[in-house]
């Protein structure tokens, strides 16, 4: 046994530097294979320059961090929960699971209702100009 011991230290450290840095050879293994593949099909360089470049990213949605804001806030809830029902009721952990993707779940139906009534009001006053 003491053989397999002495492999849990070398398999951590090929997986904390192994796996991110196969995952960064393949983000921009894939970007330039995607490059490549623009240049094919008759794209210029320049014009491919362009197309990747930071600055024709589609814009950021204004609302993404009150979706992140109310999505950790219930999931803050749902865990503060879970752990108040185990205490006071000694539930089964599979049922604090469930309350937790159960708050996180109505975090994202509420952001949902915030912004479709959002886009309702937008949408009126569109109309009403």
């Amino acid at each position: 046994m003491d053989g397999l011991e002495a492999l849990i230290p070398l398999v951590a450290i090929v997986f904390t530097f192994g796996i991110p840095g196969i995952l960064i050879f393949w983000g921009i293994y894939t970007g330039h294979r995607e490059k490549m593949r623009l240049i094919e099909k008759g794209l210029p360089p320049d014009e491919v320059k362009a197309y990747f470049s930071k600055g024709n990213n589609k814009p950021k949605n204004p609302y993404s961090s009150l979706k992140w804001g109310i999505l950790l806030t219930f999931v803050g809830a749902g865990i503060f929960l879970a752990n108040l029902f185990e205490s006071l009721y000694d539930i089964q952990e599979g049922v604090m699971m469930g309350i937790i993707v159960c708050s996180a779940g109505l975090g994202l139906l509420i952001f949902y209702l915030i912004m479709s009534s959002k886009s309702k009001n937008t949408l009126s006053e569109s109309e009403g100009a």
